[in-house]
């Protein structure tokens, strides 16, 4: 079978990906979560023309000459408005946030005032509307402020609140199922016995799904038998995942049984194996609402896999609207031999200047190397059959935390 080129397996994982239904969720909930609808404002902010500073309300034409003497008919704070117009040669003490009266149009801040008893007296002019925020400065009542497609930021949440709305309906939060796969695999913290390897992977792709906003179940180790091979992914669909993420077992030897027992379970597989570097031996397929994405073992190609496709999924299903990864130019900062007929992801360090930034792929590109993945800022792309490439040459890469 041809290995499939890496943005057609993207097409096919991605074929049909259509939003998660809408929910409703406390404000307090939202944070990260994916705005459903768009967002008209509730209520005009201000709502009504407010002061700006602490002093007094006045009229211009009463200060449009000074010293200015006036006398003070009481005082406005925030949430206690005055009822009584202000009259010609009458000033209000008010406060930042008080509501200004009728018949004021300045306020005058207190630096700018001596104050004897119900008489202040002004000592420096103040123009038309000075310190004063208009109603509706902010935004006003049918404003559309917040948009259908966008992740919820803490500021966001400040605005929506503003906009009076406690509640927000939101996209459901996909739900991904992580599965490891292999006799070998042991958990952290224990003593590996011999041919035992500590297991990795899942904590990595669990993070990095609940990172991209999504709900990860983890369904732990499947040993190598088709019998706990099957039942963990029939787990993975009586637990209503959207997504099913298997790590390991997806070659070609006789104990790599996740394609056998995706099979078993009913997935029709879209394609196995792709051109890509690290990670050929991927697979697709999908079970009713359930999508299966096989990912290999060896922990690198399992994470740029998963980087690569799981996240593109997790963003489209969750309705969002930068659903693809941003590819930036850098320049390489060593030499870089010619690529062959796969698609490869280099991981490098990146160096910023005030120019393009420098990306300097490691040495040891092997996919079991953890300790380069951890340092590693980006991935440098390279297409099939790109040719050799010289320190200081563009490349386009793609940054493992954008900035």
């Amino acid at each position: 079978m041809a290995l499939m080129a890496v943005a057609d397996a993207l097409a096919a994982i991605l074929d049909g990906a259509t939003p998660l239904p809408e929910e409703m969720i406390a404000l307090d909930a939202a944070h990260r979560r994916v705005l459903a609808r768009d967002l008209p404002s509730r209520r005009t902010q201000p709502p009504a023309a407010m002061s700006a500073m602490d002093g007094y309300a006045v009229r211009a034409a009463d200060v449009a000459g000074v010293p200015a003497r006036l006398r003070v008919i009481g005082e406005i704070a925030a949430g206690r408005p005055f009822e009584r117009r202000l009259a010609a040669g009458e000033a209000l003490r008010i406060f930042t946030g008080g509501v200004l009266p009728d018949g004021a149009d300045t306020v005058v801040i207190q630096e700018n005032t001596e104050r004897d008893g119900d008489i202040v007296t002004i000592t420096e002019t103040a123009s038309l509307g000075k310190n004063i925020r208009p109603a509706g400065i902010d935004f006003r009542e049918g404003d559309v402020l917040l948009r259908a497609r966008s992740r919820l930021t803490d500021r966001h949440l400040s605005l929506a609140a503003g906009m009076n709305y406690p509640d927000l309906p939101v996209r459901r939060r996909p739900k991904v199922a992580v599965l490891a796969t292999g006799d070998e695999l042991v958990l952290p913290g224990t003593t590996p016995a011999p041919g035992q390897i500590v297991l990795s992977n899942g904590y990595a792709l669990r993070a990095l799904a609940a990172s991209e906003g999504a709900e990860a179940i983890d369904l732990g180790i499947a040993t190598d038998t088709m019998d706990a091979t099957t039942a963990a992914i029939r787990r993975a669909r009586d637990s209503g995942a959207d997504i099913l993420v298997t790590t390991g077992g997806a070659s070609v030897g006789d104990h790599d049984l996740v394609k056998r027992g995706l099979e078993a379970e009913g997935v029709a597989m879209a394609f196995w194996r792709i051109a890509l570097r690290p990670g050929k031996p991927m697979m697709h397929g999908r079970l009713g609402a359930m999508r299966a994405i096989g990912l290999p073992g060896n922990p690198v190609s399992s994470y740029i896999c998963a980087f690569l496709f799981m996240v593109p999924l997790i963003r489209a299903l969750s309705g969002r609207d930068d659903i693809h990864h941003r590819m930036e130019r850098a320049v390489l900062g060593r030499d870089l031999a010619a690529n062959d007929v796969r698609q490869d992801y280099l991981r490098a360090r990146l160096d910023l200047t005030d120019e393009l930034p420098i990306a300097t792929p490691v040495g040891q590109q092997d996919s079991s190397l953890l300790g380069n993945l951890a340092a590693a800022d980006a991935l440098v792309v390279r297409p099939p059959h790109a040719p050799a490439a010289s320190k200081g040459e563009p490349c386009t890469i793609i940054r493992l935390s954008p900035p």
